[in-house]
């Protein structure tokens, strides 16, 4: 790998601002080293290998060329869009000019993200096209006489969650497959047969679980074979795997599935039996409203136990609407004879029969692992879930076993420097090697870490919002702007904006009244904004220069503890003699706010303030570990300090 990463490699020789990280060169060695390993006899699982690499280190570049050099078929798998768009955009081609060769990569995308031609040609002849639709589809028209993928990302017209386009797409669950009579321009089979040339595929956390879901159930598979996988931001996985190990049942699906058999009806069938069909699915709406209204109106996530206990209608109504699909099953097998479309409508129902019956009536199935049961309520539907409570046994289990070489890495995946907790979690036993990468940027000389002082309250006390809006304030003068704001709930973003707004000279940007993509074009293009967030912003957000140069946190991100996934999961360690808090809940926080610290320093000449504004870093004895956790940066907690060093840049 010296040759590639040295001083006088290849990529010195490409680049003209290439600067040689030591972090890199191993990162790159020990993937390499890994990679050129042979499988010997007998290995059931996987060689893995854990890597952080803090921000600075070059770790997209550092597994992408052993990855490519090592001529296996290798997955890599993220968590963002963003990050894809960075390897297929800028990576790839780099890396084609350094070895002077065509890579053979291909961004295998989610299905959903695809036209499907046979749906698309049933729908652009319906006789009752919206107008609107209508200028729509004269649009797509033209986009399907040039694109070569089908993806809608080229779109870029189209909203986010357009209503045409849930009709159109390449659902999995209605293809036809090998019966469909436009197989032959199907962008699905397009796309399979140039991943199956490609040595590099691109995938989504998601995309990922979701193939080894259907590999493991024996279900097929959506990717083609391939020998190793490689995780980057590997620190999503357990709650994206956590999806995919379970299952789940929701009335939209039972809709969804109504709609599609009358649209297959429509044009399978003679219009007496399609009225009769029509008429006997349709029944199912009503039992599925008269199921919903078992659940109270409060939004949220909550355990299933609770609602069940207390309800006298729960098992009727269950039942009720088990038989209705049952009904639909028989119903959709007496037409298999129509065609495949049928056969795919019949599955779905099946499923959606077990799956219900699964979460809502667990004593009626065996018990499938350990799973906590539980519905969330939103605006006008519910869901119901069964999430595994620990993913490790069904990753040692269904992926380490399905690969030859496993490496999962990460900016954030250690406590204090110990990659315990992610070992745990993901199912990691003593054979897995590790690399701890710091970051190469000057944290000691071009940041400062400032924590209010020991009388500023805390966030239990009630005066603890109105004195974290003046400090933040009183920062941000000091700053003149230039700031990220990172809020733990929307609550708290919303007070600390509307403060902002009425007295900063400054203009200040908040999550959710523009796409993300526009707040941080305008947060980068306007150098002295202010830009207030939750959730999403604690991570992802690449902004190097002036336009941030202080990142403010209001409080330590512990997770609120009402969530009936995470509740079960703390009582699974209390059970098993652990200390929740100290084994679960203080490294989740202490991850999340490594990620949103990590938005301050993007390139080595930056520079910033890091303002948590928690004084229990100080006070509280777990607050060493955070402070263990975070970058060598100076400590103050005096202002006078902040405006000293906001002075001398």
């Amino acid at each position: 790998m010296h040759k590639y990463f040295g001083k006088s490699g290849l990529l010195a020789a490409s680049l003209e601002n290439f600067r040689p990280r030591q972090g890199q060169l191993q990162m790159a060695e020990a993937i390499h080293a890994l990679l050129s390993e042979q499988r010997t006899d007998g290995q059931e699982a996987a060689l893995k290998l854990l890597i952080e690499a803090e921000t600075g280190i070059g770790k997209t570049l550092a597994y992408l060329l052993p990855a490519v050099v090592s001529g296996r078929r290798i997955v890599v798998s993220t968590a963002t869009i963003t990050l894809q768009d960075q390897i297929l955009g800028k990576e790839i081609p780099l890396l084609e000019q350094i070895l002077d060769e065509k890579i053979e990569v291909v961004c295998v995308k989610g299905r959903q993200n695809y036209l499907c031609y046979y749906r698309w040609f049933q729908y652009r002849s319906s006789p009752q096209l919206p107008v609107a639709d209508d200028i729509d589809c004269k649009a797509i028209d033209a986009w399907l006489l040039k694109t070569e993928s089908g993806d809608r990302a080229e779109l870029e017209w189209l909203p986010d969650y357009s209503p045409l386009w849930a009709k159109i797409s390449a659902q999995s669950h209605q293809c036809l497959g090998g019966d469909c009579p436009e197989a032959s321009l199907c962008f699905i089979n397009t796309l399979r047969r140039k991943a199956g040339a490609a040595h590099l595929l691109v995938v989504n956390h998601h995309l990922f679980f979701s193939d080894l879901s259907l590999r493991t159930s024996g279900y097929g598979e959506l990717l083609p074979r391939y020998q190793g996988v490689i995780f980057d931001e590997a620190h999503h996985l357990e709650n994206v795997a956590s999806t995919f190990f379970g299952v789940s049942f929701s009335q939209y699906q039972v809709l969804d599935l109504v709609a599609d058999i009358e649209r297959q009806a429509m044009a399978d069938l003679a219009p007496s039996l399609a009225d009769r069909i029509i008429s006997s699915v349709r029944g199912i709406q009503g039992r599925v409203e008269t199921f919903q209204s078992l659940f109270p109106d409060l939004k949220g996530r909550y355990p299933l136990a609770d609602l069940i206990d207390g309800n006298d209608r729960w098992y009727d109504e269950v039942k009720h609407l088990a038989v209705g699909l049952e009904g639909m099953t028989t119903e959709l097998e007496q037409h298999e004879v129509h065609g495949e479309g049928w056969r795919t409508l019949r599955k779905r129902a099946e499923e959606l029969l077990a799956n219900l019956v699964e979460i809502a009536l667990p004593e009626v199935v065996p018990i499938r692992g350990r799973l906590v049961h539980w519905y969330e309520r939103r605006q006008r539907s519910v869901a119901l879930s069964a999430t595994p409570i620990n993913v490790a046994d069904n990753l040692k289990e269904s992926l380490y076993p399905m690969v030859d070489y496993c490496v999962l890495t990460s900016a954030t995946l250690t406590t204090a420097g110990d990659f315990g907790y992610v070992c745990e979690r993901l199912g990691l036993g003593e054979e897995v090697e590790t690399l701890r990468l710091p970051s190469p940027f000057d944290y000691r000389r071009r940041t400062c870490l400032y924590v209010p002082p020991g009388n500023f309250p805390t966030p239990a006390e009630p005066s603890y919002i109105e004195k974290l809006c003046a400090e933040i304030y009183d920062i941000l003068q000091l700053s003149q702007g230039k700031a990220l704001v990172l809020c733990t709930s929307f609550k708290g973003m919303d007070l600390v904006a509307e403060y902002l707004e009425q007295r900063l000279q400054f203009p200040v940007l908040v999550q959710g009244r523009a796409s993300r993509h526009s707040l941080l074009q305008q947060f980068t293009e306007i150098t002295d904004s202010v830009l207030v967030a939750v959730a999403s912003f604690w991570e992802g957000v690449d902004v190097p220069g002036d336009s941030l140069s202080c990142v403010v946190i209001d409080k330590l991100p512990f997770e609120a503890p009402n969530d009936p996934v995470l509740q079960a999961r703390i009582a699974d360690i209390r059970e098993s003699g652990g200390n929740p808090f100290f084994d679960f809940q203080v490294p989740r926080a202490v991850l999340t706010l490594r990620q949103g610290i990590g938005r301050l320093m993007r390139a080595s000449d930056d520079y910033g303030l890091i303002a948590v504004m928690d004084n229990r870093l100080f006070s509280k004895g777990y607050g060493r570990t955070f402070r263990a956790s975070l970058p060598p940066s100076p400590v103050t907690r005096t202002l006078r300090d902040v405006d000293a060093f906001f002075r001398r840049f």
